[in-house]
Formats: structure tokens, C-alpha cells, sequence
């Protein structure tokens, strides 16, 4: 099997910690304590605390993430024509997406965006961020578990139109 560029950097323990488990275990502290927020209407206390930070500095962090991605794995795959299909794109396209929902909650946990709403519709915009973000999430996880071959992507020097076994010899004359 060919793994994707996003199942390749997460291949690593250390990179699966800095691309993959700081930003999830942020996300889902996100999305649990918002179920709390929204159940008992907790506008203020620990909780809401707790999320609004966990809202920041995902926001925060993953903004440096995709800026670093960006610059060393989009820019050069792009210029070398390294990408493996479009599978491949779908999987690192979508995983970087996720910026822009984590840094909309962190502008607006900010004060940056949508200042002037009410703490019930900042909730159901913070609410829709981060659905948004578990969507672009799970599309690049499921996305990027696929074999870019699946999506007729074909690397280079590799002649997928008879098992090795078969091709023997052929055009050595």
C-alpha cells in the first residue's frame, strides 16, 4: 500500500503529538465543554474559562501549524509535482482547512470578529466552528487512510499494468 503525505507525517510518534494530538485533544476539549456551556447555559465560570482557552490557543497553535505545513510540505510538493493524486491533496487540503474554523473560535474568543453579539450567537457561532472543524477533520483522517492509487494516482516508474511476477523480462531483447 502507498500512504498518503498526511498518513507519512503522522507516521512518526513525535509528529503524530505536534499534528495530530495537541490539536484534536484542544478540539475535543472545545466541543465537550461547549455541550456543557449549551446545556446549562454557563456563560461564565470554569468551564466556559476553560473553553475560551482551549479556544485561543488552538486557534493559535494550529495557525502555526499550517503555516509551517504550508512552507515545507504544500509549496515543495506542489513545485516538484510530488503530490499523489488527488486523494493525496484531499487528505493534506483538507487537514490544513481546519484553520480556518480553529482560528475563527480564537478571533472571536479574541474580540476580533463578531464583537458585538450577543454571548447566546457568539455560542452558536462557536458551536458551528467547531462542527465545521470536525468535518474537515474526518474528511482528511478518512481521506488520508487511503491509497492514493485508489483515486488513479500512478508513481513514478511504476507500471501497474501487470503484477511484478508477470512482467518478467519484456523489452530486454
Amino acid at each position: 500500500m502507498v500512504m498518503t503525505h498526511y498518513m507519512e507525517l503522522l507516521s512518526s510518534f513525535t509528529n503524530l503529538l505536534i499534528f495530530m494530538a495537541v490539536p484534536v485533544i484542544l478540539a475535543e476539549t472545545l466541543a465537550i465543554t461547549e455541550f456543557y456551556i449549551l446545556y446549562n447555559d454557563a456563560h461564565t465560570g470554569v468551564v466556559r474559562a476553560i473553553n475560551r482557552a482551549a479556544g485561543v490557543l488552538v486557534g493559535v497553535y494550529f495557525a502555526a501549524v499550517f503555516v509551517y505545513l504550508f512552507f515545507t510540505a504544500v509549496v515543495p510538493l506542489t513545485q516538484t509535482g510530488q503530490w499523489r493524486g488527488w486523494i493525496d491533496m484531499l487528505a493534506v487540503g483538507s487537514y490544513l482547512a481546519g484553520v480556518i474554523p480553529l482560528g475563527g473560535i480564537a478571533l472571536l474568543e479574541l474580540g476580533v470578529i463578531f464583537s458585538s453579539r450577543t454571548p447566546r450567537q457568539k455560542l452558536a457561532i462557536h458551536a458551528g466552528l467547531i462542527s465545521l472543524f470536525l468535518v474537515v477533520g474526518h474528511v482528511a483522517m478518512v481521506a488520508g487512510m487511503v491509497d492514493p492509487r485508489l483515486g488513479g494516482w500512478r508513481g513514478a516508474g511504476m507500471d501497474h499494468s501487470a503484477p511484478a511476477s508477470a512482467q518478467g523480462d519484456h523489452g530486454k531483447h
